[in-house]
Order: C-alpha cells, then sequence, then structure tokens
C-alpha cells in the first residue's frame, strides 16, 4: 500500500476528520472510503483491523482509530 487509506461512514465526526486528515497529509497520500458511497468496502476495512470509523490505516499497515464516531458492527447495519 502506497497510500493512507481513511475509512468513515459519513457521519460529521468522520466528515470533520476527513477534512483534517486530507489538510494535514493531502489528498494525493490518502484514499477516501466512505461506506454510505461504497459499503463492498467494509470487509476489507474490517480484514486490516479496522473496528470503528473513522479510521485511518497507514502504508505499512497500522490502523489509526479516529474520535469514535461509530463502531464497525453498526455502521454494517
Amino acid at each position: 500500500m502506497s497510500k493512507s487509506i481513511f475509512y468513515h461512514a459519513g457521519c460529521p465526526v468522520c466528515v470533520s476528520a476527513e477534512q483534517d486528515i486530507v489538510e494535514l497529509i493531502g489528498t494525493e497520500h490518502v484514499e477516501i472510503v466512505h461506506f454510505g458511497e461504497d459499503a463492498s468496502r467494509i470487509p476489507e476495512a474490517e480484514q486490516v483491523g479496522v473496528k470503528s470509523v473513522p479510521a485511518l490505516v497507514t502504508p505499512n499497515g497500522n490502523v489509526l482509530h479516529i474520535n469514535f464516531g461509530a463502531s464497525i458492527e453498526a455502521v454494517k447495519g
């Protein structure tokens, strides 16, 4: 993975965190995954260790859970 991946569900906490992440590291260094727009990526996020959103997965595989918005179980509905 050459970019970080930012997973979120579109809630206000997630959107605010997305804006901060993009401002901090730039769009060229992060892929944004919005589960409301692409729920098929939820299993991928679970597989790398995402337990709640918003979460940032770094290029070396570290999962950084940011400012709890929703559990991955709640996102799956």
